[in-house]
């Protein structure tokens, strides 16, 4: 077998053909969204249109969807100067804007204490643990959840929540805040009063257009079973490297998590060692969340939980999609075991 591996579901999906078709259809739309012409008509059909899509595969009927360039922007929008609260597990775009300054269990639970004036995400990126959502929350990081699980707006009873397009195998700079008609929100880019004033500028709409087939296609694939084969390969994956090295620490292992993200450490070696080792081997997988320009440096969602300064700068992330193969997995575990194995008897 030869060929790279990907196995970084969490960190970007691959672009789906459902999402290309529409945004290389969408090319040939001149118009503005703006303009009153019958070519702007037809650009504000598919801004539109892909609204729809968004809404309807997020159970957001009824709620204003905000497209804005990721989730990055939609957190910002939701969360800056509202003096919310969260825990440290959030991930950086969250934690910029919030005093995080809630408890954490070993399993990753977070104890809300108002969820009024706190920002709680649905699922981790880097443990896949989910939370239990309570009612009243003001904003919910569901970037992560969003096509992995079932989540809809409408039920979760949130404010606010933030998702993006290119976790469910859409393009990369395209993203929604999803409100509740009446929510307080303040612009922060103003300018022409695009997107119902919330977010000024000309709307991306080959980005729109992708988002839209994207998030339609991925509640098709939930609904059909997809991500359950993807949490059996992950329980493969994970009973393997536990039989072959027992001394691994999964992270959340007894809550639960997304069903294709696996956390695991090995102490003493370094994330970033095997990060690097890995993709030389030909795997692609990180240490923590993929947005932090390249740095891999300890955990803080794993310091968070509880766990001490060796096995959070030790962990990597796997994380799987319905691409993926067992034939895959077994190759991956084959690989990580053998250098395992190798660092143990360095270490000795």
């Amino acid at each position: 077998m030869s060929g790279r591996i990907y196995l970084d579901w969490n960190a970007t999906a691959p672009l789906r053909a459902e999402a290309r078709n529409a945004m290389i259809a969408a090319f040939d739309v001149v118009g503005n969204p703006s303009s009153v012409h019958a070519e702007g008509r037809a650009a504000k059909a598919l801004v539109e249109k892909a609204r729809g899509q968004v809404a309807e595969a997020f159970g957001a009927n009824g709620a204003d969807v905000v497209f804005v360039s990721g989730a990055t922007e939609a957190a910002a929008l939701a969360c800056a100067g509202r003096g919310l609260v969260g825990a440290d597990i959030e991930h950086d775009a969250v934690a910029a804007w919030i005093d995080a300054n809630l408890p954490v269990d070993r399993n990753g639970a977070v104890t809300v204490r108002d969820p009024g004036v706190t920002a709680l995400q649905a699922a981790n990126s880097e443990t896949g643990v989910v939370q239990d959502l309570p009612q009243g929350l003001a904003v919910v990081d569901a970037t992560q959840a969003f096509g992995k699980i079932p989540v809809a707006f409408n039920w979760i009873g949130c404010r606010i929540a933030l998702i993006s397009a290119h976790k469910i195998g859409g393009p990369k700079g395209i993203g929604a805040l999803v409100m509740r008609r009446g929510t307080d929100l303040a612009a922060q880019i103003r300018g022409g009063g695009q997107e119902m004033g919330r977010r000024s500028g000309t709307e991306n709409v080959v980005g729109i257009a992708g988002f839209g087939a994207a998030a339609e296609a991925a509640a098709r694939d939930l609904a059909a079973g997809a991500w359950d084969r993807v949490a059996e390969l992950r329980n493969i994956l994970e009973n393997t490297l536990e039989t072959g090295a027992p001394s691994t620490i999964f992270v959340g292992k007894g809550a639960v998590r997304l069903p294709n993200t696996s956390c695991f450490a090995a102490p003493g070696w370094k994330g970033e060692t095997q990060v690097m080792q890995m993709d030389l081997a030909g795997f692609a997988v990180s240490a923590g969340s993929a947005c932090s320009s390249g740095k891999v440096r300890a955990s803080r969602v794993l310091r968070a939980m509880g766990y001490d300064e060796a096995t959070a700068s030790s962990a990597i992330r796997v994380s799987l999609g319905p691409q993926n193969t067992e034939a895959e997995i077994s190759r991956f575990c084959e690989t990580w075991l053998k250098k395992h194995e190798k660092f143990r008897a360095r270490a000795a």
